[in-house]
């Protein structure tokens, strides 16, 4: 008997969406390891084992490509960074754990280059437009989650009052150097940034 109209179009739709997944943590790792800019159609196509007039029906343009890319890595960074923190209570507990999951998301590390942000906000931060658009917003994002639980710690009393946007400002900026020591083979990266938190997060003691 052959299949029903909608469960054929169900099974299109769910093996595009496979494909998608598919070709999706290929260009993850390809923009980490080289940039967005080396995310193309024939690239992914050729690593994911598909054709290349196949990627292009899924994305369209490259730029779609390379924005779906973001948000890919986006949900993984949230994944594996973001929601396992919060289990832990708001405020200082939760901030110490975001910081531990970001060092596992680094050095494990998640994408093949390290942290996908890091990867590429360099490459982007003086060309405007929808890339530049959505790396910046993932910056802000997560820096918005450090400062919002250093406000709730200062609210309840857990730490001394400070700026925490400038504190948040700070423990990004330690935590991209520190991608880059561990790109760089520094095994006492890890130890030196958990030092560095502590300083800068003395009042938590």
């Amino acid at each position: 008997m052959d299949s029903a109209p909608g469960e054929v179009t169900d099974k299109r739709l769910l093996r595009g969406a496979r494909t998608r997944q598919l070709v999706l943590e290929h260009a993850v790792d390809v923009a980490s390891l080289e940039g967005l800019d080396g995310v193309s159609f024939g690239r992914l196509a050729t690593g994911a084992g598909l054709s290349k007039a196949g990627v292009q029906t899924l994305f369209k343009t490259k730029e779609i490509l390379q924005l779906a890319t973001v948000d890919h890595a986006r949900a993984r960074f949230v994944e594996a960074v973001v929601r396992p923190a919060l289990s832990a209570p708001r405020g200082a507990a939760r901030l110490r754990a975001l910081v531990e999951n970001w060092i596992v998301y680094a050095e494990t590390p998640l994408f093949a280059g390290g942290c996908f942000r890091a990867a590429n906000l360099a490459e982007y931060d003086s060309r405007p437009g929808p890339i530049r658009d959505a790396l910046v917003r993932d910056t802000h994002d997560w820096t918005g989650v450090l400062a919002g639980e250093l406000r709730h710690a200062v609210a309840a009393g857990e730490i001394a009052g400070l700026d925490a946007d400038l504190a948040a400002f700070q423990l990004d900026a330690v935590l991209c150097a520190t991608n880059t020591a561990l790109r760089l083979g520094d095994c006492d990266a890890v130890s030196r940034v958990r030092r560095i938190v502590d300083g800068l997060l003395a009042p938590l003691r």
